[in-house]
């Protein structure tokens, strides 16, 4: 873990209430893997005091970006910053995705509800490089929910959406077109992040098709590094149930590891 507490933004996007900020962080940047986060400073005041989770969504060289909606006092803080401000950030934080070298040469499917697409970018591009066929699942509730679709398009992968109101691509929800999708051809490794409705739905397709899958998690953090305890989700180490530290076990785990919230 690195403490930069002066990391410059060097690139701002946004589209209404998501927000794209490219960091300038080399000691960050060179450690960072996919699946893993950063705790991110929102002020220079106390309050808020605790800093943001928030995924890394890509690295180029000596910046990460990071990609956000707006979801409280937090967010909205952060997104107000402009191009030459400098963060204070934490990280990489936790454990990523695992990436398997059997995978080479096999289709493997990465698939994002809303704003849970954001590690799954530089996911997607490492999973490329280390020769998986990648197809990216996106799913939002409307069009303007999608705002990174042509940013993975001119990455060239290949992405097939969905829109609860039929806005873009697939009418329905992207469990139903990971479901339309299985039916074409199973994939050999799911990696999925989104809303824990979602990622549910998702581990129970992924259980029928018997498709190894790993999840990123989403919860709210204190420290960001284990020693709060205010982050824990039920986890199978074995054949227990136990509460685990999203923040250093994970954020990522197998899907057979999880213990779903009905489950509880």
């Amino acid at each position: 873990m690195t403490k930069d507490p002066a990391a410059r933004i060097v690139l701002k996007q946004e589209w209404g209430n998501y927000f794209l900020f490219g960091v300038e962080s080399p000691a960050l940047a060179g450690e960072a893997k996919p699946g893993q986060f950063l705790m991110v400073r929102v002020s220079d005041h106390i309050d808020p005091l605790l800093r943001r989770p928030l995924s890394i969504h890509a690295r180029e060289r000596n910046t990460l970006e990071i990609f956000f909606k707006i979801a409280g006092r937090g967010t909205a803080l952060l997104a107000r910053k402009k191009e030459e401000d400098r963060l204070d950030i934490l990280g990489p934080l936790g454990a990523g995705f695992r990436l398997d070298a059997g995978l080479k040469g096999k289709a493997v499917f990465v698939v994002g509800g809303g704003r849970g697409i954001a590690p799954l970018y530089f996911l997607a591009r490492e999973l490329r490089t280390a020769g998986a066929r990648v197809k990216v699942l996106y799913g939002g509730k409307s069009l303007p929910d999608l705002p990174l679709k042509q940013k993975f398009e001119k990455a060239g992968l290949d992405v097939a959406c969905s829109t609860d109101d039929g806005s873009s691509g697939f009418h329905g929800l992207v469990t139903g077109l990971l479901q339309n999708e299985t039916n074409k051809q199973n994939p050999a490794a799911l990696f999925v992040c989104g809303p824990d409705p979602m990622m549910k739905k998702t581990a129970e397709i992924a259980a029928r098709e018997k498709i190894p899958a790993q999840f990123s998690l989403e919860s709210m953090m204190g420290c960001g590094f284990g020693a709060c305890w205010g982050c824990v989700k039920r986890i199978r180490k074995g054949d227990d149930g136990a509460w685990r530290k999203i923040c250093e076990d994970g954020p990522v785990f197998s899907g057979d590891e999880i213990v779903w919230e009905e489950e509880g």
